[in-house]
């Protein structure tokens, strides 16, 4: 068993003797600085301690205006406000009175501002019990007596019922809702717990935990949004999106301490929330609309990427590249972790490890291999370093309340870190990036964004009394940290923008706020390698999804310890089907590589990266969806099938594709229960009904993969890396609809960079295929002026137990070849069809 020498000694070996001093210290610097200015770090203490003395923000209602946009009362202890943004989207207010004014939140999540929306029809009415304001979706109610909102459907049924709002004497927000028998609550960012959130407290604090396992909270990034659902009521359930535009320190008790009470308590701001009615795409396309959705990345960060800390060497670097051509496995990128710069200095690289920067990286993308580098916040405290002596010079390091810079220790020592809440922070920021974009380098990865610090003790971040500007109005560390993770990647997003303003910008958080995903994609963090670490991959996916931040994805194989052939393996088939597809290791454990284990797992790493190169069409269409209407690439299976919100260890891959990962190690079966409706396995074409559970065989070769009846699955080409892949052939998947209806499919195409799809250089399809008796028929509409470079169709047509009795292709008649065992027929060379008829 490890003892306090052995677990010193690994400090002092991963940090560096310095900085396991400086993190000795730190708690002690950090609780002086405390100490000294004590009023921000007060609300928090005592939301942590529980001992808030609470006053009531709501009260009986004095007056009461309708405005253009909603109703506002004023009652006997402030105001209680209800605007109608949109006819199943609302926000309330409730504020102080006058002389308790809480300023507005940092303008940082909202990409769509009030005067924006197009307020829709709304009445409203005084009965002698509420004020009453009414949508084609939503009844609002204030009642006369408390001043509480309660929310309902447009039929009457409760959604939300207000039960308390509250103040404490330091700023303290409280917001208590009463919870339904059987209402489950999803969301609220990245978090490693069951993805039903209900039933315990979590708190809201972005932090790093340096290394998480399950049941572990907080961890890197927390964003307070969660979708409820209702148990069904005469057949139908019912959802409901809520998110509270607070930053500060948050505990959500969601019935822990009372089972049938939600409360929600901040340590300052203002208690101001929005309420979303509808089914969950729709509640997922309103919540993007308010605080904005992923732009579309470049269709390489579809690929497989690999990372470990650290490849430290351009030989090394070199080596992998090599590595993936002789065991031909694709790959679209590499990444630097901290020891490719010099002596951790962001913006710089070490000159004799990295002679040639970018001679390394224009051979990589020869082979059509990418660089990422990761970038940390924090600036060493080194008067030769140019970045630091700049910031420090211009005054966008943060401060103290008495104006002195205030450092940390992190990689680099003691360091100072840039206030990205200040426009001139952020351009200045942006610009840093030149040096390893003209070295060519494709891609950021900005970790450690919490922000984290070394510390041996206490909360490992900086101390809330330290000032930042959030956009002139000015505020302390207590408001800003939660927004720090966000702030830093849309400088370096913009930064990224303007250097290279023809590239579609690649940055990777690992912290952020709601509205991050206009900014950046996320990875999971510091996972452990284990088989609960990769059970709780997808409660994991399934909350950040909900919470709008849908291109995502683990640590491929867990990050801390190291993983056997079985666990990466199992790894990375979920992974496959996860947007971000990226294996990473931590420094002192054995590589992470499809070959690392040797056989079986090559060969079945091989060909499930292969799968996911073939799959790159209808990737890239999901993660089109979600540029478009905020819908995640992995989705609850509750998405389809409203019985199905409780599934945790099954996913929905966009539309269409079901993964069922297994979890267990030496598993070679797993239950599975499938969304009502007809689903094809993908492996042997055989159909399968669903609402009823079902054990599935998985050898390790495998694992459950489900496609949905009705679906034209396009399947591509495999190359070496997405630049590389062979593009003649599309390939066509039919998995013909069972009964007499109508399905549609879709399919997204672009050039995979730049941006010129915002100019009408795209193409999107249409598959519509309609059956009536054992007639099968689907038509290809196309929309956009891109012209895709494949010129003809290998066609397949899947689950048949015969051949069809006859194929035409607009009109032509076409001969079918029939597989008996794997239960279908394939056409080849079929021309680009407008109209397919198959008589089965």
């Amino acid at each position: 068993m490890p003892t306090l020498m052995d677990d010193l000694r690994n400090v002092v070996q991963v940090v560096g003797l310095q900085n396991a001093f400086q993190a000795a210290l730190y708690p002690y610097r950090r609780g002086r600085v405390e100490r000294r200015w004590p009023e921000a770090g007060r609300a928090k203490g005592n939301l942590e301690a529980g001992v808030t003395q609470w006053r009531s923000l709501a009260g009986r209602v004095l007056t009461s205006q309708v405005t253009r946009h909603g109703i506002v009362a004023e009652t006997e202890t402030g105001m209680v406000e209800v605007l109608v943004l949109a006819a199943d989207l609302v926000r309330v207010r409730y504020l102080p009175a006058e002389g308790d004014a809480v300023p507005e939140p940092a303008p940082y999540a909202l990409a769509k501002r009030l005067e924006e929306w197009a307020i829709p029809a709304f009445t409203t009415t005084r009965t002698e019990e509420h004020l009453e304001l009414r949508t084609a979706a939503l009844t609002v109610q204030i009642s006369l007596a408390t001043g509480l909102v309660t929310l309902r459907t447009a039929e009457g049924r409760v959604l939300r019922s207000d039960l308390d709002a509250a103040r404490g004497a330091a700023g303290e927000v409280r917001h208590c809702v009463a919870l339904a028998e059987g209402e489950r609550l999803f969301g609220l960012g990245e978090r490693a717990t069951a993805a039903n959130r209900r039933g315990r407290t979590h708190i809201l604090w972005n932090t790093d935990p340096a290394g998480y396992a399950d049941g572990d909270d907080p961890i890197n990034l927390n964003i307070p949004v969660y979708v409820g659902q209702l148990e069904a009521v005469a057949g139908r359930s019912l959802t409901y999106l809520v998110f509270y535009e607070n930053p500060y320190y948050a505990e959500f008790d969601l019935g822990e301490s009372t089972p049938d009470i939600a409360a929600h308590r901040f340590a300052g701001g203002e208690l101001r929330y929005y309420v979303a009615v509808g089914p969950a795409p729709r509640l997922l396309e309103r919540y993007t609309e308010l605080t904005g959705r992923h732009e579309l990345p470049p269709l390489w960060m579809l690929g497989y990427h690999q990372c470990r800390w650290s490849y430290d060497s351009a030989e090394r670097v070199r080596k992998l590249a090599q590595d993936f051509q002789e065991h031909a496995v694709p790959c679209d990128a590499i990444y630097l972790d901290i020891d490719y710069m010099d002596g951790f200095r962001c913006f710089t690289w070490d000159r004799e490890r990295f002679p040639d920067l970018a001679g390394l990286t224009a051979e990589l993308r020869a082979q059509g291999i990418k660089t990422v580098a990761i970038i940390d916040p924090g600036l060493k405290k080194d008067a030769q370093y140019a970045s630091y002596r700049e910031a420090k010079a211009a005054g966008h390091l943060c401060k103290l309340p008495d104006g002195s810079v205030f450092h940390a220790p992190v990689w680099p020592g003691l360091c100072g870190f840039p206030d990205f809440t200040a426009p001139s922070v952020r351009e200045w920021w942006g610009e840093q990036y030149r040096p390893l974009l003209e070295a060519g380098v494709a891609g950021f990865w900005n970790d450690m964004n919490e922000p984290a610090v070394f510390t041996n003790g206490g909360d490992p971040t900086l101390p809330l009394p330290v000032q930042h500007q959030l956009e002139g109005r000015g505020g302390d560390h207590a408001e800003a940290h939660n927004l720090y993770g966000m702030q830093m990647v849309r400088a370096s997003r913009d930064g990224l923008l303007r250097l290279r303003p023809a590239e579609r910008p690649v940055v990777i958080t690992r912290a952020g706020w709601a509205g991050v995903q206009r900014y950046s994609i996320s990875w999971t963090a510091d996972n452990e390698s284990t088989w609960s670490a990769l059970r709780l991959t997808v409660p994991l996916m399934l909350g950040l999804g909900l919470s709008g931040i849908g291109f995502s994805g683990p640590d491929i194989g867990g990050f801390v310890e190291a993983a056997d052939g079985e666990l990466f393996t199992r790894w990375l088939q979920l992974a496959a089907f996860m947007p971000l597809f990226r294996a990473h290791t931590a420094k002192g454990t054995p590589d992470q590589e499809p070959w690392s284990y040797g056989e079986p797992y090559l060969a079945i790493n091989r060909r499930f990266i292969e799968l996911r190169y073939e799959l790159l069409l209808y990737l890239y269409t999901t993660v089109w969806q979600l540029a478009q209407r905020g819908w995640p690439v992995v989705r609850p299976l509750g998405w389809l099938d409203e019985s199905l919100w409780g599934v945790e260890d099954a996913f929905l891959c966009g539309d269409a594709l079901l993964v069922a990962p297994v979890g267990e190690a030496g598993a070679t079966a797993r239950e599975v229960t499938l969304p009502a409706g007809s689903w094809y396995d993908f492996w042997t074409n055989r159909r399968r009904a669903g609402g009823a559970a079902f054990e599935q065989f998985a050898s390790l070769e495998t694992l459950p993969l489900f496609v949905r009846a009705g679906t034209v699955l396009l399947l591509g080409e495999v190359g070496s890396s997405v630049e590389h892949r062979l593009q003649k052939f599309l390939r066509l998947h039919i998995y013909p609809l069972t009964e007499d209806g109508e399905a549609v499919s879709v399919l997204y195409e672009d050039a995979g960079e730049g941006f010129g799809y915002q100019h009408g250089e795209q193409q999107v399809s249409h598959f519509v295929m309609r059956r009536a008796a054992d007639r099968l028929t689907i038509i290809w509409e196309k929309t956009g002026e891109y012209a895709p470079p494949y010129e003809h169709i290998a066609l397949t047509l899947q689950g048949l137990r015969r051949a069809p009795q006859k194929v035409l292709v607009d009109g032509e008649p076409f001969a079918p070849v029939q597989n008996d065992q794997l239960r279908h027929s394939s056409l080849l060379g079929v021309p680009l069809f407008e109209r397919l008829e198959i008589e089965l």
